[in-house]
């Protein structure tokens, strides 16, 4: 069974910001490729953004990827939801397509 403690910590992250990035870094100093091109994306859509970098912390590492069902990091929620990761969120991204999830959720640029 999944870590419970983990999971309602994921929760309460993932509904404690309209948008949020599981990560590898941070924002200003990112960890790898991925999770670079992630920022980048939500940067260029000027939407603000938490963020959670896994490499702080082994239980949302691991549990991150069980809660949403999906392997890899990073990984992108919006109001709650999870959206995908790098690759889904640059499709999206370059088919307009993010832009309209963030509109639809009533996430407005900053800038």
């Amino acid at each position: 069974m999944a870590d419970t403690n983990a999971d309602q910590r994921i929760k309460t992250i993932v509904e404690g910001d309209d948008v949020h990035l599981f990560m590898k870094g941070t924002p200003l100093f990112p960890q790898c490729g991925f999770s670079s091109r992630a920022v980048a994306i939500l940067e260029h859509l000027g939407v603000e953004f938490g963020s959670t970098d896994v490499l702080q912390d082994p239980e949302i590492r691991s549990g991150v990827k069980s809660y949403s069902n999906w392997p890899t990091i990073p990984q992108l929620y919006v109001k709650g939801e999870f959206v995908g990761g790098s690759d889904i969120m640059l499709e999206m991204y370059e088919a307009g397509e993010l832009a309209e999830v963030m509109r639809d959720k009533g996430v407005k640029a900053s800038v």
